[in-house]
């Protein structure tokens, strides 16, 4: 590997244009690669990144890496010579991609730009930008720890942000001045401030439903915990129970809530009356939960046509089919599966259709112009009587400019909510539009406006077909009774309700075709929505069912191809119109994908699965509590419940990153988490990965634990005959050596840090000896003050516990360490070897950070530490005779014979 570049781990970095002072061979490389992905450097791609093993590289578009002083990735293209694959990724639509640093190590030496970005590295350095890897490398950590820091850029100089400016540092970019809409998980968009709301009036909440000015009734409220926390939000909520509430009145609203109530009931006719009653109270919506039947859960005992629990009480476990079934046909609808368990029956069809619609809907905030800045002519009139409108009407202006891109057509009057402040301020509506598209024009360039408003209306027409497909499942509703909004949007986007249906149709008949989801599937992962399983690839399959991986991949028997798509559900918004209809074909037998964390789309074998994880967001490995699978070609839903303690046990979910993205606040954490626990070498986590069992127990012993996102040593005492590597225990580096033998010192450890440091030194240095010239003969180890002591009391040799870090980590009188180079070290011997060779193996083979040689048939000392000096001496006979320590070159002392050594 040529010395030009940039190293970050074991990967190596470096710029096209410094190619070619580098080696021949990553010369042929790189062109070998470019050639495979059918691309030209310094054109579609910057930057190279080399494997150390060579077996891939990957080519990189750094677009302004010149002009930005931490640019941002564009697109990556993953060339695998040995597998002959490429895989694109782009993060041109990324709110929140890779950013590269220190970009003078990828050029030439004699590159004229290198100095100046060597010195805003200089300066990033000296204000610590840099030293938290895990906050540098994507644009949102970076620009917040910018602002945390007191600092913003101007051009490639970092600046201190003065006091006027406090809080409103200017950013980098126009993608970071976006309101951070989709931030935070889809589940946590909601008004209410406490937790423990029911699952159904979580649904509500989460689609939009519960709202401000609408009221509810929770028919069979129970003791009223959702009534009580509605009305502490501020929402207008009351219910009625019979055993708990009896007196309370029973009165309409615009929502009723009934909650796992028909499911108790053992006689059928009165399942059927507080369905109907409960219909009957509603104005807008009746939203009806029930408890579902679990594949993996006992029943009880068999009662009509549910079970006697052992607690006394009555079960109906349905199906999500039967729930279905049931309220449409005592209601006479169609009612909306939204989640286990749970279906909307709507009395309002006006709002009916807005939330069908709006429950398909792509992610349009990520709309957004393009970053060029073009400044073409100015509007008509003087420009500070322009802005001087502009200011004053400026929230509404913007609104109605939001919504234009939302629509992706031009607004009605009725669908605007300023439309009299607008009118009064402009004429018209049309004018203030008119004002507001020039304002655009102005600010963005002709081109990258038209570009903006066919982005927009493709958004919307895509989000309207996908509607029309999924509503194919739903009666047909006349024309004249479909919502006002709709259409406008039917006319503007397809010219009539039949050529919409049948755009809707041609859409759900592509779900059937195999290969059409594949491409869907594959554009969806070349844009970071998800991880895409091959059949030649290492499937990290959470779902425990090997059976129907080898299903889905039959069809694909004949090579390489893809066999599912797993992804975060909060990204569903983002996927191509074929795959969220895909989901929503899916969703329409079954309930809303939204309460599920993870989503698997089979291509092959028509199925859809869904996983919900305890706490997916704030664990690095969250464990499995819901598995849904669903069958579309039979469709049929099975739904598997796990539990710690059970046959049944939650499996982790590892490489969680795979199946997130970059925009996920802490992605960066579960990436280093991911490489520290891979890092160990400790287990394989291909397929399905270990056990949660075996995981813990494997940690446990070697001294690790999770702790939040970070995987440290352990903070507990453990005991002296607990195993310390492979081959140790810790009391056989505790109670050695002639002295404490003879005294019977206890010698332990009082700093935890220093049971680790004992670890470290045997994983790092000892196992590997020992493993290679088999058992060894400590002669000293860890030494505390009270052997210290002892040592020197009876003259056993010399000794220097601030220096030879046989203290470990211990502390002295002043709670200072005894020994400030930290870490641990003993001293051993190897039977009937030459401890010179046995030296220079350490020296070549381990991380040690100080080795001591005594002579060929003595002892060697050597310590591990966070130091890694890698310093090695050699004690000669001075004229005295006396040995006297003498530091030796680590090459010096791997190349030189015995005797010239000695």
């Amino acid at each position: 590997m040529s010395s030009i570049g940039k190293r970050v781990g074991a990967k190596s970095y470096l710029h096209v244009e410094a190619l070619s002072a580098s080696d021949a061979a990553i010369r042929e490389h790189a062109r070998m690669a470019a050639d495979a992905a059918g691309l030209e450097p310094a054109v579609d791609f910057n930057l190279i990144r080399l494997d150390p093993t060579g077996a891939e590289l990957a080519l990189l578009h750094y677009p302004g890496f010149f002009d930005e002083p931490f640019p941002a990735l564009a697109d990556s293209w993953r060339v695998d010579f040995a597998a002959g694959t490429v895989s694109h990724r782009t993060y041109a639509d990324s709110l929140n991609p890779p950013i590269l640093h220190r970009k003078e190590l990828l050029l030439p030496a004699e590159h004229p730009r290198r100095a100046e970005f060597a010195a805003l590295t200089a300066a990033c350095e000296a204000v610590g930008l840099f030293d938290d890897p895990r906050r540098i490398g994507y644009r949102r950590q970076w620009q917040q720890l910018m602002r945390e820091l007191g600092f913003r850029l101007d051009g490639h100089a970092l600046v201190p942000i003065g006091n006027a400016e406090d809080g409103e540092a200017p950013v980098d970019d126009g993608d970071a001045a976006e309101p951070i809409a989709d931030w935070q998980a889809a589940r946590q968009r909601t008004a209410l401030s406490r937790p423990g709301f029911s699952a159904p009036i979580q649904t509500l909440a989460r689609h939009g439903l519960l709202t401000p000015g609408r009221t509810l009734f929770d028919y069979g409220c129970g003791r009223g915990d959702d009534v009580r926390g509605l009305c502490e939000n501020g929402f207008a909520a009351a219910g009625w129970d019979p055993y708990y509430a009896p007196d309370q009145p029973i009165h309409g609203a615009d929502l009723v809530n009934l909650g796992f109530v028909i499911n108790v009931i053992e006689d059928f006719d009165e399942r059927l009356e507080a369905l109907t009653r409960a219909w009957s109270l509603a104005g807008t919506l009746l939203v009806v939960s029930v408890m579902l039947a679990n594949q993996n859960a006992p029943r009880g005992e068999r009662f009509r046509d549910g079970v006697r629990t052992r607690r006394g009480t009555f079960q109906k476990y349905f199906t999500q089919a039967e729930l279905k079934a049931f309220v449409g046909e005592v209601l006479d609808l169609e009612p909306i599966p939204v989640a286990p368990g749970i279906v909307y029956a709507f009395r309002d069809q006006d709002a009916e259709q807005r939330f069908l619609l709006n429950r398909w809907r792509s992610g349009r905030t990520r709309l957004r112009a393009p970053s060029v800045q073009v400044r073409e002519r100015a509007p008509r009139g003087r420009p500070d009587q322009r802005e001087e409108t502009y200011q004053a009407h400026q929230a509404a202006l913007e609104r109605l400019w939001a919504l234009r891109l939302e629509l992706g057509r031009r607004p009605n009057q009725a669908e605007v909510d300023d439309e009299l402040a607008l009118r009064d301020g402009f004429g018209s509506l049309n004018k203030a539009l008119r004002f507001i598209e020039a304002r655009k024009e102005a600010e963005l360039g002709g081109a990258a406006l038209d570009t903006l408003l066919a982005d927009a209306a493709r958004a919307r027409q895509h989000d309207l077909t996908v509607y029309f497909a999924l509503n194919q499942f739903a009666r047909r509703k006349p024309h004249q009774h479909l919502e006002p909004g709709l259409k406008r949007d039917i006319k503007a986007f397809f010219g009539d309700y039949a050529a919409a249906r049948a755009a809707g149709r041609a859409l759900l008949m592509q779900i059937a075709d195999t290969d059409a989801v594949e491409q869907a599937c594959r554009e969806a992962a070349e844009h970071g929505l998800g991880w895409l399983e091959t059949v030649s690839a290492d499937a990290n399959a959470v779902e425990a069912d090997a059976g129907e991986e080898r299903e889905d991949a039959r069809w694909k028997a004949g090579g390489p191809g893809a066999v599912s798509l797993q992804l975060d559900a909060r990204l569903v918004e983002r996927l191509p119109p074929l795959l969220r209809v895909y989901i929503g074909a899916a969703a329409a037998a079954y309930g809303d994908y939204q309460h599920a964390d993870l989503i698997k789309i089979h291509i092959g074998s028509g199925k859809l699965t869904l996983m919900r994880f305890d706490d997916f967001d704030g664990r690095p490995l969250p464990r499995m509590h819901e598995r849904v699978k669903i069958k579309l070609r039979e469709q049929d839903v099975e739904y598997f419940a796990y539990d710690a303690g059970t046959e049944y046990e939650p499996p982790f979910l590892y490489r969680k990153s795979r199946f997130i993205n970059e925009e996920v606040p802490r992605y960066p954490d579960q990436l280093a988490f991911e490489e520290a626990l891979e890092g160990l070498g400790l287990l394989d986590f291909s397929g399905y990965g270990p056990p949660p069992e075996v995981l813990i127990r494997t940690l446990a012993r070697h001294r690790w634990e999770i702790a939040g996102f970070e995987l440290r040593r352990a903070r507990t005492t453990p005991s002296l005959d607990d195993p310390c590597g492979r081959f140790l225990s810790f009391r056989d580096l505790v109670h050695c050596g002639e002295i404490q033998a003879a005294t019977g010192i206890e010698n332990l450890p009082e700093q935890v840090d220093s049971w680790n440091a004992l670890v470290e030194l045997t994983e790092q240095v000892l196992d590997p000896v020992i493993d290679w010239f088999g058992m060894i003969r400590l002669t000293y180890g860890f030494c505390s003050p009270e052997l210290a002591r002892a040592i020197r009391a009876r003259g056993g040799g010399p000794i220097d516990p601030t220096r030879d870090q046989h203290a470990a980590h211990e502390r002295n009188r002043l709670g200072n360490p005894v020994c400030p180079r930290l870490g641990a070290a003993v001293d051993f011997l190897v039977e009937d070897e030459d401890m010179l060779e046995v030296a220079r193996w350490v020296a070549a083979n381990t991380p040690f950070d100080r080795l001591y040689f005594y002579g060929p048939d003595r002892p060697i000392h050597v310590s591990q530490g966070p130091e890694q000096s890698r310093q090695v001496v050699m004690l000669r006979a001075g004229p005295s005779g006396r040995l006297v320590p003498r530091q030796t070159k680590l090459e010096t002392f791997l190349r030189d014979s015995a005797h010239d050594l000695v």
